[in-house]
């Protein structure tokens, strides 16, 4: 069986996306202004985080100039704190899952605790929307971590897409999809049979959503409140 160290070699050396892939390589080269004396990472991003976890934040792809950046998910995609990668920082740590409120750089020491955190797709996409090809292809990669992730218990997918491909890889998984089909909303759960982790949406924390009002700190803190058992998760 795989362990992290492979998957995050794997997932690094993967080339399967040939747009993402020069997207990826270009962004690192032309950079941002504000990154121009910054060695960006440029390739595909593994997940991170408490190889322990019971708990797996699930988003959609690396930021152009964050985790494209960075080398890390959730990480750098702002320095004004309002990026969606402190955003979500900051609410781990007010709910004790990290030990530090801002995710920055690789050697910031931000840790998390009892979380994993990963995504659909692994290469930054082109106006942050792959295509549904790209998602398949990084869909293997998704297994592998559920399979390395033997105490999970609940999925936390951020953003509609997210959610949505969640659901279908459970569902590869054996997974029987209530019916109706579970609708994306925030703080929507979804339970399954004995042996599958239950599913727990949220907005996605991009500036999008939290600069306009649609996802506040306290919804988001709420999310962890209950997948920590804190609130009550029916």
């Amino acid at each position: 069986m795989q362990s992290f160290t492979d998957l995050s070699e794997d997932v690094t050396k993967c080339v399967r996306c040939p747009r993402l892939i020069a997207y990826c390589r270009e962004a690192a080269i032309t950079k941002k202004r504000m990154y121009l004396t910054d060695d960006y990472w440029g390739k595909p991003v593994p997940g991170f985080g408490d190889p322990c976890a019971s708990i797996l934040i699930v988003g959609l792809a690396p930021a152009a100039h964050g985790a494209n950046r960075t080398g890390r998910m959730f990480t750098g995609d702002g320095i004004d704190g309002m990026g969606a990668s402190d955003f979500l920082a900051a609410a781990l740590y007010r709910t004790g899952y990290a030990n530090k409120p801002i995710s920055r750089h690789r050697e910031d020491g931000f840790k998390l605790s009892d979380v994993f955190v990963t995504s659909i797709t692994r290469c930054a996409p082109p106006g942050n929307k792959p295509l549904r090809s790209e998602i398949d292809n990084c869909a293997n990669f998704l297994h592998i971590d559920l399979d390395l992730l033997e105490r999970l218990r609940i999925v936390i997918p951020v953003g509609k897409l997210a959610f949505e491909q969640m659901l279908k890889v459970l569902e590869e998984r054996g997974a029987i999809i209530p019916k109706p089909r579970p609708k994306f909303g925030h703080g929507a759960i979804v339970n399954f049979s004995e042996g599958f982790p239950r599913l727990l949406a949220s907005y996605h924390p991009s500036r999008q959503n939290t600069q306009t009002g649609r996802l506040t700190p306290d919804m988001l803190d709420s999310i962890f409140q209950i997948a920590r058992g804190d609130v009550h998760l029916s």
